[in-house]
Parts: structure tokens; sequence; C-alpha cells
């Protein structure tokens, strides 16, 4: 009897109709449809047993849709909550983004460029000015000429940087030769630098009691620098190691010469290939004598020019 009255009430259409009325009814009543909530379920990865709304037992709608509604909310609390940390922490970098520039006004790049071309200008009236000695060329290789003009823009590129500049003087530098053309190739804007570039000798612009040449092989420590002074690098990039060929020339002429002083704040360092050299390019000799004309410190000026490769550490690191 039972199992008839379950058959007629499945084959009734009147009354599947009206219970289909009654779940679209409660569905709507708790503020979502069918599918919504089946994605619901999914988000929350809830196990319902069944692929849409159509799949529900029926009655049961109405409460399916209250707890799927209830953890919905707790879920978009959740993913709420990690909007508005992610905001924060995107703020708190922007914050101390800001904080390590100084939160001050940051200039454009055109009065940057304006700045350091004021520095520079500056430089040659009152700072200590630098020649690079440029009258070694014909000992130099191809390779070795090319190497020099890397290093000439290094160092350019350094002192337009500095806070407290050089000025920079080519001595010998002949139009047409191969270390311009080679300047002129290698260094985008070369034309334009900032810097002097003469034919002449640095022994004919200035006076020789004011001349300090600065080579490795000297026995003399370079103390401090002097604005009223200027200091002669050896445009040299030796890969056969002509030894002393800048001392030499220096005192051809009996100019006074000076040398970093390695000796005096670094030791040598073991290394596997037990190399110790105190030559240095041009482009890093300068980087000591700029950091020092700054801070007044050689061991942090050595530091900013004497690179590990050397085989030299400062004293302090050492111990």
């Amino acid at each position: 009897m039972k199992r008839a009255e379950h058959d007629t009430e499945e084959s009734d259409p009147v009354g599947g109709a009206d219970q289909q009325r009654e779940c679209e009814v409660a569905w709507q009543d708790d503020g979502g449809d069918r599918e919504s909530i089946c994605e619901s379920f999914r988000l929350l990865q809830i196990d319902t047993g069944c692929d849409s709304p159509k799949d529900l037992p029926v009655g049961s709608e109405k409460w399916y849709s209250k707890n799927v509604l209830r953890k919905q909310r707790h879920w978009e609390k959740i993913v709420t909550g990690k909007r508005k940390k992610r905001k924060q922490e995107k703020e708190r970098r922007k914050a101390k983004h800001a904080e390590d520039k100084g939160a001050a006004h940051q200039h454009s790049k055109r009065v940057l460029k304006a700045m350091a071309k004021e520095r520079l200008l500056a430089a040659k009236e009152a700072a200590p000015w630098l020649c690079i000695d440029l009258s070694m060329t014909s000992h130099m290789t191809q390779k070795e000429i090319s190497r020099l003009a890397a290093q000439i823009r290094r160092l350019y590129g350094s002192n337009k940087k500095a806070g407290k500049p050089f000025w920079i003087c080519l001595t010998g530098f002949v139009a047409g030769s191969p270390i311009s053309e080679e300047c002129l190739r290698m260094n985008d804007g070369f034309s334009s630098y900032l810097m002097d570039t003469t034919p002449e000798s640095y022994l004919d612009l200035f006076p020789l009691e004011t001349i300090v040449y600065l080579t490795p092989d000297s026995e003399n420590a370079l103390q401090d620098i002097d604005p009223h002074r200027v200091y002669v690098l050896g445009g040299l990039v030796d890969e056969s190691i002509q030894k002393k060929l800048t001392l030499q020339k220096a005192q051809e002429h009996s100019l006074q010469t000076a040398r970093l002083p390695i000796a005096e704040y670094m030791v040598k360092n073991a290394n596997a290939k037990n190399y110790h050299s105190e030559t240095l390019a041009i482009n890093q000799v300068f980087d000591a004598l700029s950091t020092y004309y700054e801070s007044q410190s050689w061991p942090e000026a050595l530091k900013a020019g004497v690179p590990p490769g050397k085989g030299y550490v400062l004293q302090e690191l050492a111990l």
C-alpha cells in the first residue's frame, strides 16, 4: 500500500510542480540562486554529493541554502581580510621606499643632470685636477687601447656621480690617433664629456712643482689630496707588464711621485694563485682618490678602489 502511494506521488505532475515551486521559493527567500550556492560549495570544498541544485533532496533546499550562505559570508570575510592585508602591505612597502629615499622631493633627470654639470664646472676652478697622460699609447696594442678607452669612460662616469668631483684632463690626446678614435667609437657622447682634451703634454700646461705623478712603483705613499696640485695618471694598459715605465718618465723630468698607500693599510691575502699586485686600472685608482677626497679615510678609499682579485685586504679585516 505504501509502495503504491509512493509511486502515485512520484507520478503526480501537479504535486511535483508544487514541490518545485516551493523549492524555488525557498531558494529565493535566502537571497541566492541555485548555481551560485553550488559554486560556493565548490569554493568552500564542501562535498554535497551533488553537481547542481537539482540533485539536492526534495525539501532540503532551504536548509542547505542557509548553511551555505553562512559559510559563504565567512569565506567572503576571509577574502576581504586578505585583500585588506595585501593593500596594507603594499602601502607599507611604498612608505618604506619613500623613507629610504629620504622622503624628500625627488628631482627629475633633467635637474639631476644640471646639478652634476654645475658640480663639474665648479670643480674646474676649485677642485684638484686629474690628468690622464696618453702619450704612451704607442707602447700598447689595439686591444689594450680599447681597454683604456673603456677605463676612461668608467672614470668619467664615477667623477660625474661624485659629490666632490675632480676636473679631468686628457693630455696627449691627438685627434685621429688610435686612442681618440677608440674613445669616440666606444663611448657614447664622448665629445660632450665635461672635461678637457688637448694634444699638449701636461709638462707644458702646468708648473712642474705642482705636478704629482701617480705610479705604483713610487717609494712615496700618498698622504693627502691637495686641491692646488695636479695629479697625473699614466694612461697605460700594459698586459706585458713593462715595469717602472711611468716611474722612469716622471724621474726624467724630476717630478714628484706618489702611490696609493696600499702597503700601509692593506696586507696580502692568501689565494689559490698566490697573486698579489698593486697595479690598478686608471678608473680603479680614481675610485680610491675620489672616495678619499670625500671621506678623508684611506681604508674606505682603498676598499672602494682595490678589487679583491688583486690579492689584498684591509689590515682590520685580516685580523
